[in-house]
């Protein structure tokens, strides 16, 4: 079962807290996954096939990361892809990709059930207190997730935001919640949002900057997000999460580019 791989991350820090309630109707497909095979824990996924006897303390840490990551992944994708009451088709496809990427077709699928099933507790809860959920799980999240996953999180988000290629304000408002609640300033959002433009007004709001701003806040500004936003930081959280970061890292260094060429420096 695919959900075998995420057992390490799910118990290793989220059963019993916000994240351990909003989805704690999966324990028994991860209780299963984790027992099938005559007490062999057998785990598919893109990165092959384990079991639990041979894989080293290392791993199953780097494992654990991973998974805690991409199960806050679901639970804060599900607040923001309803943030408009909607479910759209480009956004689900943009948190499948990543599942399918990690656990294959099947885990896709069952990880597309989760989110299905955030959606319908979300219904039942009613929106306020659904986002009160959110808002404790961010505190969990950050309690167990460095600055620089947190920051990844927030990208990913982005990206599930702005796949269908319109954004609207209800989506930017939820963005920004989720990221003061994950204890980032909101303006890194109005960053994340230019990363793709390629004009130099974009470039400026990429480094949180205005074009009057000195050379030497130009530089301070972008050293400052090349160390935040660096790929090695989130290499322990997966290749795909690290190549998304390379991605984000090559759009700030090209930010970067279009004001100094600018400028003339």
């Amino acid at each position: 079962m695919a959900f075998g791989k995420w057992i390490g991350g799910y118990l290793g820090w989220s059963a019993f807290g916000p994240i351990g309630a909003l989805i704690g109707f999966i324990v028994g497909t991860i209780f299963d996954a984790a027992t099938e095979g005559n007490g062999t824990q057998r785990l598919e996924g893109s990165s092959g096939t384990y079991t639990g006897s041979t894989r080293t303390s290392s791993s199953r840490t780097r494992e654990g990361n991973r998974n805690s990551f991409l199960i806050s992944m679901l639970v804060l994708a599900a607040y923001i892809i309803r943030a408009d009451g909607r479910v759209m088709h480009s956004e689900m496809e943009v948190v499948r990709n990543m599942l399918r990427q990690n656990f294959g077709e099947s885990g896709a699928q069952q990880g597309e059930e989760i989110l299905r099933q955030l959606f319908e507790e979300e219904k039942r809860m009613g929106r306020q207190q659904f986002r009160q959920k959110i808002q404790a799980s961010c505190q969990q999240i950050v309690a167990h997730m460095d600055y620089s996953g947190r920051l990844q999180l927030l990208n990913f988000l982005v990206m599930i935001a702005q796949a269908d290629g319109y954004l609207p304000q209800s989506e930017v408002n939820a963005l920004k919640e989720v990221a003061q609640w994950l204890q980032m300033p909101a303006s890194e959002i109005d960053s994340m949002l230019h990363l793709q433009g390629d004009s130099l007004e974009d470039a400026y709001k990429v480094l949180g900057l205005t074009p009057q701003a000195t050379d030497e806040e130009v530089k301070k500004a972008y050293r400052k997000l090349a160390l935040e936003h660096h790929p090695d930081r989130v290499a322990k959280l997966g290749e795909d999460v690290r190549k998304a970061a390379e991605k984000k890292f090559q759009e700030i260094n090209a930010a970067k580019e279009r004001i100094y060429k600018a400028r003339g420096l």
